[in-house]
């Protein structure tokens, strides 16, 4: 929908039938993504509301014309990224979602700018709610906004600096909740390379014990030589001799797939305290992927500490099925060593909604957007 086509329909005294039809407005997708179609569908919105108040604009036609023209260039590249025109898709380095929202909060700020007093005064609700959860109290952005409000609340005009001091707190809050988006994306980054590396280790022992099965030795020894896949008796031969051929390439693969699979119950158990997010990157799966090689390891070293010695009275297993047991227990219990985990996961989640020490308060005090 052109600037001139909607210019047509305001002209036209409201529901009045225009011939031709309007044109539908050209918002792109689908896409690969939700946080790409909420895009889309903000890019489309501004557009729309761009065509409509250009032409009620306080400014000079100069001026209005430079903020059209800014207005346009700033939502042209917040969607042509949405749309994954260009190589900026997110990812690890979070570059696409950076600049397709930097690009719309700078469109939204330069609306501001843009429209008559009627329209900001009619914004500033929305803007003051967003602004109280993001700044602290005491930021003196968010105190001069609820001054503005209180004042246009009794019927004060509003001067084109006081939509400037609007326009600079909600510019502070889109800094805001950019930077605690950028902290989610930096977590869940760390959380997907140390996952990234301990899945190799997994992989690699798993390796390592199909290919050279006696390197890690997870056999038993109480009255017969017991192993993961099979049992061997002693018969009078060294007893290190017959672990060594008891094993097999199996022991090693099959006790990490044990320890995997026990993890993962256990995350999903422990997932269901974590809040899910609106943000484009999903800490939740971060964190069940992270368990699932820690299980692996656990089961394993477990087993080595008790064929260790390590932990007294546990040193000798019956049957492979008690040897597969204990994989269970260790690969479940890697939730004691990523509980801590689970716990800055959901104070960086928190802190994303707005509910954390970091948003609306100065010292952690709950954002309620009250006057301070």
């Amino acid at each position: 929908m052109t600037a001139t086509t909607v210019e047509k329909l305001v002209k036209a005294g409201g529901g009045e039938p225009i011939s031709p039809p309007l044109p539908p407005l050209e918002i792109g997708g689908p896409t690969s993504t939700g946080w790409r179609e909420d895009a889309l569908a903000r890019v489309a919105e501004l557009t729309t509301v761009m065509a409509l108040i250009r032409e009620r604009s306080p400014l000079a036609a100069d001026a209005r014309d430079t903020l059209v023209r800014g207005i346009e260039s700033h939502l042209r590249a917040a969607k042509e990224t949405a749309e994954e025109k260009g190589r900026l898709s997110g990812g690890l380095s979070g570059a696409g979602v950076v600049r397709t929202t930097r690009n719309i909060h700078a469109a939204e700020s330069d609306t501001l700018r843009l429209a008559p007093e009627d329209y900001v005064r009619g914004q500033l609700p929305t803007v003051r709610a967003y602004v109280n959860r993001l700044l602290p109290r005491r930021h003196p952005n968010r105190l001069r906004l609820d001054e503005i409000a209180a004042a246009a609340a009794k019927g004060a005009p509003l001067e084109l600096a006081d939509t400037e001091q609007v326009i600079a707190a909600l510019r502070q809050a889109n800094d805001e909740d950019r930077k605690t988006v950028a902290r989610l994306r930096s977590f869940r980054n760390v959380l997907l390379w140390t996952a990234a590396l301990l899945s190799c280790g997994a992989l690699g022992v798993m390796l390592l014990g199909a290919l050279k099965p006696d390197a890690l030795i997870v056999c038993f020894q109480p009255d017969v030589v017991v192993c993961p896949t099979q049992t061997m008796p002693v018969t009078g031969k060294d007893v290190d001799v017959v672990m060594k051929s008891a094993s097999t390439g199996w022991d090693i693969s099959l006790i990490c797939v044990v320890g995997m699979l026990a993890a993962g119950i256990a995350a999903a158990t422990s997932l269901r305290r974590i809040k899910g997010t609106s943000t484009p990157f999903s800490l939740p799966v971060a964190l069940a992927v992270l368990k699932i090689p820690t299980g692996a390891l656990t089961a394993l070293l477990g087993l080595l500490l008790m064929r260790g010695e390590f932990v007294p009275g546990l040193s000798n297993l019956d049957t492979p099925g008690q040897i597969l047991g204990w994989a269970v227990v260790f690969g479940a219990s890697q939730q004691l060593f990523t509980r801590l985990v689970d716990t800055q996961a959901q104070s960086v989640l928190n802190d994303v909604g707005g509910t954390g020490t970091t948003a609306g308060t100065p010292n952690g005090e709950p954002a309620n957007g009250n006057q301070p």
